[in-house]
């Protein structure tokens, strides 16, 4: 789903007042804490919700104060994960438009990219407090605790992520952190004198706020989730007198739904896939299976994106896995570094609506729709595509195919018997949802316990305990910056709907020339260029609880529209020159990104063309509902 930018390590170029030492002690000290207590979270979230399936599947009996402390901890893992992607640098970015400056011209980008987050955080923190008196009133059912005790998790998170960006100023020029706080600083001013007159403006104000100051956030590589808050909090500010309590509720409502605790738990068990070894094995099965034949480990990478995707559920650990077990065999075989990195981004857009995806999650959470029918619906539009993509992997093997022998049946046999443990991963979770065992967002509990106990019991070389640490902290990062990002989005989408916006977008595409065929080809083109600067999840949690009550008075099947915009999304996220995701597959397969600029287009194209049937063939969606 999401692709992870570092920044420049060059970013102090001059002396500080502050030892540099003290600086970075109090970095190491602070991450190190924070690390610490999510790792904690989320591990005690996993073994609640392990505690209930087992209470309610063995001894016949219920939890019922699991769910309540399951939602607690949900939003303490969210703020520390989203502070500890602020700390290591991890949430969303476009930075696209940065990486083409001058190197100077970067460095001061990202000072610039701090001093906005700074400037967010700040403006929430004290209504976050205020935010915690208010659910002073409020007391859990089962537990009967204060709901001070989980609205504490928002300006703790607050808090550290603050102190956080302050370090990391600290440790940029003088110059840089002076230039962006006077250019901030006229913003606000700017807003602060304009206010009467844009406050007058009604809807017309809307551009200054959500295509201006959040586009240009957005192209200045501003976190995407900070800069949807700082520009739905000014336009707050600005035009209506409304508190910014209410973002920061907003936001605790739109991180809060227990669907998307199913975030972070796919997470992990994508990252323990991946370390234990099930991937690996996965894969040397297929190669030994269709690797001889004309475009075989094409099709085996086909194969492997789509197993392995609907394990990890993230588009970058999926490419990940994959990658380096393939690319030198590929390449062994005369497959050109091009053709390569088309295929494994057409690949990783051709799986996204793969269950169990993180953006089907995000739908199911914004939209209502149920995630059991979307997991269901997902599978068969991704072999659709699978499908399309081979054939242009076997013509476009003419040329660079290099035969191969067949690999010897006891060959063969032995792969599978090795890979056999990791074939039964998603056929167990698949049976655990079935047959009633766990609900679709505690069934990864059940794939994280199962891929522990094959990887450690069987894959015993792959998964060492070190591990286990770095793979918590990852799993605690990734899922902070998803869902601040929703959090982000639902404030937005918030505004915009009290704006009057929402009804105005849905009136004017419901007469969109063609009826719900006009419409779909809207939305396509739409979701392509939002995927493309948004990525998948900030694109569909902003537009999806606007867009999908059209479709459905159009009379198109939610669950077939919910296919169409995921693929037109993941069309987007992998297409040059803007889809983070391309840039991600070129770092995995260490190819330059202007190698396959040439070549991907006709993997895009024909993925194109493969997203037009499924959109004018509801019945590729819908068949197994």
């Amino acid at each position: 789903m999401s692709a992870v930018h570092s920044m420049s390590q060059g970013a102090a170029m001059e002396t500080h007042d502050a030892p540099r030492s003290l600086i970075d002690a109090c970095q190491h000290w602070l991450q190190k804490t924070v690390e610490t207590l999510a790792a904690t979270v989320l591990v005690a979230e996993v073994t609640i919700l392990m505690a209930g399936i087992v209470a309610r599947s063995v001894l016949h009996s219920s939890l019922i104060w699991s769910d309540e402390l399951a939602s607690i901890l949900f939003l303490w893992l969210a703020m520390l994960g989203a502070a500890l992607a602020v700390q290591k640098n991890c949430h969303m970015r476009l930075t696209f438009f940065v990486s083409k400056l001058p190197p100077r011209a970067q460095v001061w980008a990202e000072t610039l990219a701090i001093g906005v987050t700074l400037v967010l955080l700040a403006m929430v923190l004290h209504p976050s407090f205020d935010y915690v008196e208010d659910q002073g009133f409020v007391e859990t059912p089962a537990l009967g605790w204060s709901g001070m005790v989980r609205a504490l998790a928002l300006p703790a998170g607050f808090v550290v992520a603050l102190a956080s960006c302050v370090l990391r100023l600290l440790q940029h020029g003088k110059r840089d952190v002076a230039s962006v706080a006077v250019l901030l600083a006229l913003v606000a001013g700017g807003c602060y004198l304009a206010a009467p007159a844009l406050a007058g403006m009604g809807q017309q104000a809307l551009p200054v706020f959500f295509l201006g100051m959040l586009g240009v956030a957005v192209m200045a590589g501003a976190p995407i989730a900070f800069a949807f808050a700082i520009a739905t909090s000014a336009y707050l500010l600005c035009t209506t007198s409304t508190p910014l309590v209410i973002v920061v509720g907003r936001m605790d409502e739109g991180m809060s739904s227990l669907i998307l605790l199913a975030v972070p738990m796919f997470v992990l068990l994508g990252q323990l896939v991946h370390a234990t070894g099930l991937a690996r094995v996965m894969v040397e099965f297929l190669a030994s299976l269709v690797g001889h034949v004309r475009g075989g480990m094409s099709y085996v990478l086909l194969g492997a994106m789509l197993l392995v995707s609907g394990i990890s559920g993230s588009k970058t650990a999926d490419m990940a896995a994959v990658a380096p077990v393939l690319f030198p065999e590929m390449r062994k075989r005369g497959v050109q570094d091009s053709e390569l990195i088309s295929l494994l981004a057409a690949s990783g857009a051709m799986s996204e609506t793969i269950p169990p995806s993180l953006v089907l999650i995000a739908i199911a959470s914004m939209t209502g729709i149920s995630i059991a029918a979307l997991f269901t619906a997902g599978i068969l539009p991704a072999i659709v595509l699978a499908v399309v993509l081979a054939v242009v992997a076997w013509w476009r093997a003419g040329s660079d195919h290099v035969e191969t022998a067949r690999a010897p049946v006891k060959h063969v046999l032995r792969t599978f018997a090795i890979a056999l443990p990791a074939l039964l991963l998603p056929f167990v979770i698949r049976t655990a949802v079935v047959e009633g065992v766990a609900t679709a967002t505690e069934v990864s509990t059940i794939g994280i316990a199962y891929s522990l106990i094959v990887g450690l019991l069987i894959y015993r070389g792959s998964l060492k305990w070190s591990m286990a640490m770095p793979i918590l902290v990852q799993t605690a990062a990734l899922s902070g910056a998803i869902l601040f990002i929703v959090g982000a989005a639902s404030a937005m989408g918030w505004a915009l709907t009290q704006s009057g916006f929402s009804h105005d977008l849905a009136a004017m595409m419901t007469h969109v020339p063609g009826g719900a065929t006009g419409f779909l080809l809207v939305s396509i083109v739409a979701f392509i260029v939002l995927g493309s600067v948004l990525e998948g999840i900030p694109a569909i949690v902003l537009f999806a609880p606007l867009l999908f009550p059209v479709a459905h008075q159009l009379g198109i099947h939610e669950i077939h529209y919910a296919m169409v915009v995921i693929l037109a999304m993941g069309l987007g996220v992998f297409a040059p020159p803007f889809g983070l995701c391309y840039y991600a597959a070129c770092i995995i397969g260490q190819v330059p990104p202007e190698t396959a600029l040439k070549r991907i287009w006709l993997y895009l194209g024909v993925l194109l063309v493969g997203l037009v049937a499924i959109t004018f063939i509801p019945a590729i969606s819908t068949c197994f509902l």
